[in-house]
């Protein structure tokens, strides 16, 4: 493996923002596991409470589920903090309104870098990407600059400052660019984590949950030569 492939590994707090609740464990719980057993922060930002994810049941009580198992999946993997924003599941737009208050969660949590899942339109031939997932991840690519800069949201004046920090963003992607190695216990925790999204992955399928979660676990973590690893596509600023 080529040393520029590799991760960054000189940062300290990182932040997480996705759309919904099992966003982070279906891509990046095993790396988040290994940087958090290394001594590194990272913690979680939803916009989203999934409330429209499981079929059949109501919003309101979907919603107080799966803030539930996201956070004993957060616990799986050492996480200390997570966040709602509580915009409305599916319907995500990439707007101002959204670019401000990811701006604002990126000032309060002043990372080193930022972690997020796919915005591209598809995940690969004949598999579309979500419109949340679309719209939330290119939101991000701009709350970047925003958090830096003093003057485009003004109406965020009187709380933290601008943070001009975020030196990457890591995306879960189809198409990485770079990887990080996980040893086996982050492994397990990750299929732990993704294992606690129980409602929601019995509504998906009747496969036993702990199935589900191990196969994509170890789908994302597959292609090392000596270890498992993740991957994602960065982008430095």
């Amino acid at each position: 493996m080529e040393t520029s492939s590799l991760m960054p590994s000189e940062w300290q707090r990182a932040l997480l923002i996705m759309a919904h609740p099992d966003d982070p464990e279906y891509g990046a719980a095993a790396a988040v596991a290994q940087w958090i057993a290394e001594g590194k922060e990272v913690c979680y930002v939803l916009a989203t409470r999934g409330e429209a994810g499981i079929a059949g049941l109501d919003p309101v009580e979907a919603a107080a589920v799966r803030e539930a198992e996201q956070r004993r999946a957060c616990e799986r993997v050492g996480v200390d903090t997570l966040e709602f924003l509580d915009f409305a599941d599916g319907r995500l737009e990439h707007s101002l309104v959204l670019r401000r208050e990811l701006a604002s969660a990126i000032r309060r949590h002043r990372p080193d870098g930022i972690i997020t899942l796919n915005f591209e339109e598809t995940w690969g031939p004949g598999m579309w990407n979500s419109a949340d997932h679309r719209h939330l991840g290119a939101a991000v690519m701009d709350a970047v600059a925003d958090a830096a800069n003093e003057w485009i949201f003004p109406e965020l004046y009187g709380g933290p400052d601008p943070h001009p920090g975020v030196q990457w963003v890591a995306v879960c992607s189809p198409r990485p660019t770079h990887w990080l190695d996980v040893d086996a216990e982050s492994v397990e925790r990750a299929v732990e984590s993704l294992s606690e999204h129980r409602m929601y992955l019995e509504a998906l399928s009747d496969e036993p949950v702990e199935e589900q979660a191990r196969r994509q676990i170890d789908m994302v973590t597959a292609g090392g030569e000596t270890a498992r690893r993740v991957g994602f596509q960065l982008f430095r600023f």
